[in-house]
């Protein structure tokens, strides 16, 4: 295990793929995780709000940090002490892991804020809730979701996140995926998110048989992230339950994707009929729910849990003014 703050690529990619096995799921789950959106949107008690002391907490602590002399990603949670909210982040990191499965925070004053002030409060907030970690094989370990533009199309391809394009609902892998919106798009660019548990029970009701596929390994398209290796795709198992949960990890461009490879056979019957209905069934309007992140706004996911999504958006022609968002993953250690 890594001495550092943060975990390497791919420890966090083994520690989130380390999932509990006690064979197939046969029955649906009735777990807080498996939430509807047309439930949850009629409530506002998954948003909390900083309050000015912890604003004063985080405004505190950046002196510290600055003492200490560090560079931000060798900062360690004792380099930006925040006693108090520290409390309550237990709370969240709980009903993140085992209760709701997601946690919108609102109120962080990004405004007033120098983008690198922001990305050091991002980095230290994710240091005392789990364990930050490299992102992709370069080991970027902040993540800037904004349109870049001009990109080529290789890299257009594995990065989606770099454009203003819809993108279909995945997983990252990571336990937790956390956005914390800088600037907002002009219009759209709204996160999509829904239960992976409650897609899971939908299909179990309309064809148990295509449930129970989920449970067996299916081909993921790596799109260029271990060429050196020279291997194409991998094999993963979407689902896999054991302790009471489920853990999804789902990547609808990824599975797809993996079709333009030749030496790759075409979708069995029931392969496409799986990935169809899935699919089908988590755009269903009652069961996701779509939020407009504000500037200052965190949104704190679990990836075993919910699939997440982003749709379409028109941005500011300002540079200044560009939709753009920082991004942690984290993993949550026993």
């Amino acid at each position: 295990m890594s001495e550092a703050g943060y975990l390497p690529y791919k420890e966090q990619t083994r520690h989130y793929f380390d999932r509990p096995d006690e064979g197939p799921l046969n029955d649906i789950l009735d777990v807080p995780a498996a939430w509807y959106g047309r439930e949850l949107s009629k409530t506002d008690d998954w948003i909390v709000h900083f309050t000015d002391e912890d604003i004063a907490e985080i405004e505190a602590a950046f002196d510290v940090a600055m003492q200490s002399g560090k560079e931000t990603r060798d900062l360690l949670p004792s380099d930006f002490p925040l006693p108090n909210l520290s409390r309550k982040m237990d709370v969240w990191r709980e009903e993140i892991k085992t209760g709701r499965g997601f946690q919108v925070l609102r109120g962080i004053p990004v405004e007033k804020w120098s983008q690198e002030k922001a990305e050091t409060f991002f980095w230290c907030f994710g240091l005392h809730l789990g364990r930050p970690g490299g992102q992709n094989q370069s080991g970027d370990l902040l993540g800037h979701v904004t349109d870049l533009g001009g990109e080529k199309a290789e890299d257009v391809l594995s990065r989606l996140y770099k454009t203003a394009a819809n993108i279909d609902y995945h997983c990252d892998g990571a336990d937790v995926v956390g956005l914390l919106c800088l600037k907002k798009a002009k219009s759209g660019g709204r996160s999509r998110i829904v239960s992976s548990v409650t897609v899971f029970n939908e299909l179990m009701k309309e064809r148990p048989d295509l449930a129970a596929r989920l449970f067996e390994p299916v081909k993921l398209d790596i799109r260029n992230e271990n060429s050196k290796a020279g291997r194409k795709y991998i094999e993963v198992t979407p689902c896999k339950y054991g302790r009471g949960t489920l853990h999804t990890f789902y990547h609808a461009d990824y599975f797809r994707s993996v079709q333009r490879h030749e030496e790759v056979p075409p979708f069995t019957r029931e392969e496409q009929e799986m990935f169809d209905l899935y699919e089908t069934i988590a755009a269903k309007p009652d069961l996701l729910m779509d939020m407009d992140l504000e500037p200052g706004d965190i949104q704190l996911l679990s990836n075993h849990t919910n699939l997440h999504a982003r749709t379409e958006y028109e941005d500011h022609e300002d540079a200044a003014k560009k939709r753009h968002l920082l991004r942690l993953w984290l993993s949550l250690m026993d």
